[in-house]
């Protein structure tokens, strides 16, 4: 996989967001449009900002802004929405990284539960939501001993 990436209606909102709440690294921001982008994505007037931030272990996520913003539309606010997706991180440490994303002004959806059965049995889990209900799953693998 090379990269995911979120259309988002504040990039600035957003890269506080993952950089902040959730520790990704900011690489770079640009701008593109014309021609080259309407022939790749179909958007119309297709003028983009965008920011590449990077996970401590590299995973990468590209963040676009628009220029018509919020007039593109908006994200489902309930994760059982159709069209509603989410971005799984690992956690060591599930309630910590909860309190990080609260403190930076975002909230959790739930709170953290373990999975109950099957390969991933005792992992815990919870969902939390950023910038245009953009939702992240953390996951806090359990301690084999």
């Amino acid at each position: 996989m090379d990269h995911i990436g979120f259309a988002v209606s504040s990039l600035g909102e957003s890269i506080l967001f993952w950089t902040e709440a959730l520790g990704f690294m900011l690489q770079r921001q640009s701008e593109m449009g014309g021609d080259f982008l309407y022939r790749v994505t179909g958007v119309d007037d297709p003028n983009v900002r965008t920011a590449i931030v990077k996970s401590p272990d590299g995973f990468v996520v590209e963040l676009l802004e628009y220029s018509r913003g919020r007039q593109n539309g908006a994200t489902p606010d309930s994760a059982g929405a159709i069209g509603a997706a989410h971005l799984a991180l690992v956690v060591k440490d599930i309630h910590a990284a909860i309190i990080r994303v609260e403190a930076a002004g975002w909230k959790a959806k739930g709170s953290p539960q373990p999975i109950p059965a099957g390969p991933r049995q005792g992992t815990l889990t919870a969902y939390v939501s950023g910038p245009d209900n953009i939702t992240i799953e953390f996951m806090q693998p359990p301690v084999h001993r």
